[in-house]
């Protein structure tokens, strides 16, 4: 380790109040930061999982969402009838005509009512949804006025425990199975039988019909035999996954937007924080930084010493930042899903970009907080340092 490496590392070291101070003010920042893409980042990696890449889904045109969306019968048989659409050992197709309907329920920890959705589904769901699994009690019973419901709506809500009855629909549905779709939105549903749904509301329309193809190469061959139907031109198709993976985009964005804003304005403090820290520094240091121009430092040297101090600064507040966002990820909590106006619950999640951004982001905060200090301390003229008291 050469000299002037020693004096900045020995510097750093010998102020370590004021070095602890300036790190966590930047953590603090970059924690709200990495935070705040961790979630947007969640929300979509919950409602992208939600979708499989195998199913197709048709979805009226110009909807928002599943629960604006109507679709007649007869549509939904020509859909299914379709020669592409796959069809299981016993001729039956795989497709599932949907109704989305939200209900309210109150919260298990007393914080008021919220909205969850309630899919109507046919059995063949099952067969397109493998990730779809029982994990205590039974499915719901075929023109039964019986429930399940996804891990996060059991967890959360009241009367959403196996054996007990909600309200909905003017009749009480009784609980009879939990199951998990490994961290999908899925999980923040609870689903019946279609008819029975339907006919509780006094509908006679689905909002969806999703199912598979006979052959995943076929779906460009679909989709043109799809738009050739009069009898379709009110209506879109989609790939599941992509059309979950659009509805994540808006609330993603908000939040990222918002986030961001608020990040920006605790930015503003951590950045001039470090450029006091940086200046007390040069202050303390005048005579010091005239002695290296004595002794032969260029003021490039001067300049890159305390940029470097204001790096290692910076960068140890953004991984300390980084380390404790980590720990999100270990919580579940849950906000409204702009595509269906329920609860969706969902866990914050980290990615590579997310690190990488939030450490160029830390260095950043501290190069401009450090940058006018530098500058100051390189221009220093050496005989007038060297007489500072």
């Amino acid at each position: 380790m050469n000299l002037f490496t020693k004096y900045i590392v020995r510097n750093f070291m010998a102020r370590r109040l004021t070095a602890a101070i300036t790190m966590a003010g930047v953590a603090l920042v970059v924690f709200v930061f990495a935070a705040v893409l961790m979630m947007a980042h969640g929300i979509r990696q919950t409602l992208s999982g939600t979708g499989s890449e195998e199913n197709v889904l048709v979805i009226r045109k110009a909807a928002t969402g599943e629960i604006a969306s109507i679709l007649s019968r007869e549509v939904a048989n020509i859909i299914k009838f379709m020669p592409q659409v796959a069809r299981a050992a016993d001729g039956k197709v795989i497709a599932s005509t949907e109704a989305v309907i939200i209900i309210n329920l109150e919260k298990i920890d007393s914080s008021g009512i919220s909205n969850i959705a309630v899919r109507g589904v046919s059995r063949e769901v099952f067969e397109l949804r493998p990730q779809v699994r029982i994990v205590e009690g039974r499915t719901f019973t075929r023109g039964a006025r019986e429930i399940i419901v996804g891990r996060s709506v059991s967890e959360r809500f009241k009367g959403a425990q196996i054996g007990q009855a909600v309200r909905f629909g003017g009749t009480f549905w009784t609980v009879v199975g939990l199951f998990e779709t490994r961290g999908s939105g899925f999980d923040s549903e609870a689903w019946g039988d279609v008819d029975q749904i339907l006919d509780a509301f006094r509908r006679s329309s689905f909002s969806t019909v999703t199912f598979r193809l006979s052959n995943p190469e076929d779906f460009d061959s679909f989709v043109a035999a799809f738009q050739q139907d009069n009898r379709l031109q009110q209506f879109d198709v989609k790939k599941e996954k992509q059309f979950f993976e659009e509805q994540s985009e808006l609330m993603a964005t908000f939040i990222r937007v918002l986030g961001l804003f608020i990040t920006a304005i605790f930015s503003l403090g951590a950045t001039i924080g470090a450029t006091i820290t940086m200046y007390a520094a040069v202050a303390n240091r005048t005579v010091e930084i005239g002695m290296l121009r004595a002794l032969g430092f260029a003021r490039r040297a001067i300049l890159a010493a305390f940029l470097a101090e204001s790096f290692l600064l910076s960068l140890s507040g953004g991984l300390l930042g980084l380390f404790l966002a980590s720990f999100l990820r270990f919580f579940t909590v849950s906000t409204l899903n702009f595509g269906s106006f329920s609860e969706l619950a969902f866990s914050f999640a980290l990615s590579p970009s997310i690190i990488i951004s939030s450490i160029v982001f830390a260095i950043l905060m501290g190069l401009l907080g450090g940058f006018s200090p530098a500058v100051r301390a390189a221009r220093l003229n050496i005989v007038s340092a060297l007489r500072a008291p």
